[in-house]
């Protein structure tokens, strides 16, 4: 029930811990407004979530509201112009938009509240503020990237058409990475332990899947699934942690047509459920839920490759990374 702080060294990555703030209620998953001067807090122990002040020049954190939810947040992400919270629920099915005062802060109701099915996992809304995407898992939920239009006036969320879009197989997309300048969507499969990339009609706001790499090498034959995904500022590299496998896969991605090829993996902590990239691009830092332990890995500048450098000990079961350079 802590958020821990560290400083990052640009030249080689490495952390120095400088603060933990108690939190309760289990503080995952969190997020930051696009200014980076405030950050949200879901609290799923709790129902809860969290608005923060973030200090510039140290870090440090100020709580400045709390909101109850009706279920357990999974993601949570502010609209591209940082007056509303998105938040979505794998367990009650649903996702929900509330509003942020002129200081950032949460306090009032939520928009609304709209059913989705079970398995949301994560929200965010497209560079233009216009359209906004719920990838749902296969297992427990309908294997689709539901589809919506965005009112960024009102925080108002209305099925796009089609409503869904469907990957061509079990793969169950979980989270999701959209490409502003190739207009290309990505999204780590849970289920599918793989990566799909789909076309993006930045009119319509609807998605198509065009092509699936495995995150997992040819042979395993054990249970993984996928969690998260990062890809480089530059746009050239994609990351995806296998949770089973325990490795984060490497992808280099076509500059003309952002279709991925594979590139190899590196071993991780055990279930590296999540997992962060710093605003560089130069370093990843992967922490694994059953060993509390967080490992930093450098970014090779040519191949997106990944060598590992440092672990610490961060705690048990990490829920959230976060790297982030302050304004």
């Amino acid at each position: 029930d802590k958020i821990l702080r560290f400083v990052m060294d640009p030249a080689d990555g490495r952390l120095t811990q400088r603060h933990e703030i108690e939190v309760s209620g289990g503080p995952a998953p969190l997020a930051l407004d696009p200014e980076r001067r405030r950050m949200y807090v879901g609290r799923r122990g709790e129902r809860l979530m969290s608005s923060f002040d973030i200090d510039p020049d140290t870090g440090d954190l100020t709580m400045t509201g709390t909101v109850p939810l009706e279920g357990e947040p999974n993601f949570v992400a502010t609209d591209r112009k940082g007056n509303f919270v998105f938040s979505s629920y794998y367990f009650i099915g649903k996702v929900a938009v509330h509003p942020l005062d002129e200081s950032g802060a949460l306090g009032g109701p939520a928009v609304h509240w709209l059913d989705t099915a079970t398995g949301a996992h994560s929200i965010q809304a497209d560079a233009s503020n216009r359209f906004v995407f719920v990838p749902h898992i296969e297992n427990r939920g309908p294997n689709a990237i539901f589809q919506f239009r965005f009112d960024e006036v009102s925080g108002e969320l209305t099925p796009n058409d089609p409503s869904a879009a469907k990957p061509e197989g079990a793969d169950g997309p979980r989270f999701f990475f959209l490409d502003t300048e190739k207009y290309v969507f990505y999204t780590s499969n849970e289920q599918g332990c793989s990566v799909t990339a789909w076309t993006f009609d930045r009119e319509s706001g609807t998605l198509a899947p065009v092509q699936t790499v495995s995150t997992l090498p040819a042979d395993f034959d054990g249970h993984s699934t996928c969690s998260q995904i990062q890809i480089t500022p530059s746009g050239r590299f994609l990351f995806a942690p296998n949770r089973g496998h325990n490795s984060v896969a490497s992808f280099a991605i076509d500059e003309t047509t952002g279709l991925l090829t594979a590139t190899g993996r590196v071993e991780a902590e055990p279930v590296p459920r999540a997992f962060g990239l710093d605003p560089s691009g130069s370093f990843v830092f992967a922490s694994g839920l059953e060993s509390g332990r967080l490992t930093s890995y450098r970014v090779d500048d040519e191949s997106g490759t990944l060598t590992p450098l440092e672990t610490y000990d961060v705690g048990e079961t990490p829920m959230w990374v976060l790297p982030t350079t302050l304004p």
